[in-house]
C-alpha cells in the first residue's frame, strides 16, 4: 500500500468534506501541519468542527480557515492569539467548546485507545463541568469527560518511513501523537521521509497502523509565535 502522496492537496483528495470533525496537531505554531491546513482551506470544505489546542494566529495555521469561515466550531484549550477567532466568537458566529489543556490531550488519547470516557478533578466546580456527570471517589469529586475522535486527523511529524511509522521532534511532539491515534483517517505531513526498515524501532513514537497518508514538506515555514528580544544596549 502506497501511503506517500505528491502534495498536500493530493493527500486530502477524497478524504475531506463538509461537516467533518478534524483533529489538528500542534501547540501554538509549534508542530502544526501547515501545508495540510492550507490544503484543507483550498479544498473548500466547510461547516467543520476542529479539535486543536489552539486556533493558530491571524493569517496562519487554523487562522486561515477562520478567515474563510470554514470552521463552525472549535474544541480548544487556548484561544488568545487570534483576533478573528475572538471577533467571530463574541459575535456568535463561532461555537467554542472550551477544554482544559490536559483534559483535551487525555480526551484525544482516550478516543484513540478506544476508551469512551474518564473521570478527572480538573474543572469540578467551574463552567467546564456544567451539564456533565459528577461522581465521588474516595471523598473527592470528579467530572466525567467523554473521549474525542475525529473523522480526519492532520498531523505534523519530523520523520516518517513509507509505512507511516512516525518520529516527532522535541516540543513539536505535543498533541500530534494523540491526534494521530484519534483520527479515523490520519494524514501526516513530514519533513524527512525514509525507506521502511531504516528507523530504529525504539525511535518510533507512533506506529504506522495509525497513518493512512503521508506528504513530504521538506521546507516548512516554522513561524515563531512571539519573538522576544532584549533591548539594544
Amino acid at each position: 500500500m502506497n501511503k506517500v502522496y505528491a502534495s498536500a492537496a493530493e493527500a486530502l483528495a477524497g478524504v475531506v468534506r463538509d461537516g467533518q470533525t478534524i483533529a489538528v496537531g500542534g501547540f501554538g505554531l509549534c508542530g502544526i501541519p501547515e501545508a495540510l491546513i492550507a490544503a484543507l482551506r483550498d479544498s473548500g470544505a466547510k461547516q467543520l468542527t476542529c479539535i486543536s489546542n489552539n486556533a493558530g494566529v491571524d493569517g496562519f495555521g487554523l487562522g486561515l480557515l477562520l478567515a474563510t469561515r470554514q470552521i463552525k466550531k472549535m474544541i480548544s484549550s487556548y484561544v488568545g492569539e487570534n483576533k478573528e477567532f475572538e471577533r467571530q466568537y463574541l459575535a456568535g458566529e463561532l461555537e467554542l467548546e472550551f477544554t482544559p489543556q490536559g483534559t483535551l490531550a487525555e480526551k484525544l488519547r482516550a478516543g484513540g485507545s478506544g476508551i469512551p470516557a474518564f473521570f478527572t478533578k480538573t474543572g469540578v466546580g467551574t463552567i467546564v463541568a456544567d451539564g456533565k456527570e459528577i461522581r465521588e471517589f474516595d471523598g473527592q469529586q470528579y467530572v466525567m469527560e467523554r473521549a474525542l475522535t475525529a473523522d480526519v486527523a492532520l498531523v505534523k511529524a519530523y520523520k516518517a518511513d513509507r509505512a507511516g511509522n512516525l518520529v516527532f521532534r522535541r516540543t513539536a511532539r505535543n498533541f500530534n501523537p494523540m491526534c494521530a491515534m484519534a483520527g479515523k483517517f490520519t494524514v501526516v505531513e513530514v519533513e524527512h521521509l525514509v525507506d521502511t526498515g531504516t528507523l530504529d524501532p525504539d525511535e518510533i513514537h507512533t506506529p504506522g497502523i495509525f497513518v493512512q497518508r503521508i506528504v513530504l514538506n521538506a521546507n516548512p515555514e516554522k513561524r515563531i509565535e512571539q519573538r522576544t528580544v532584549r533591548a539594544a544596549s
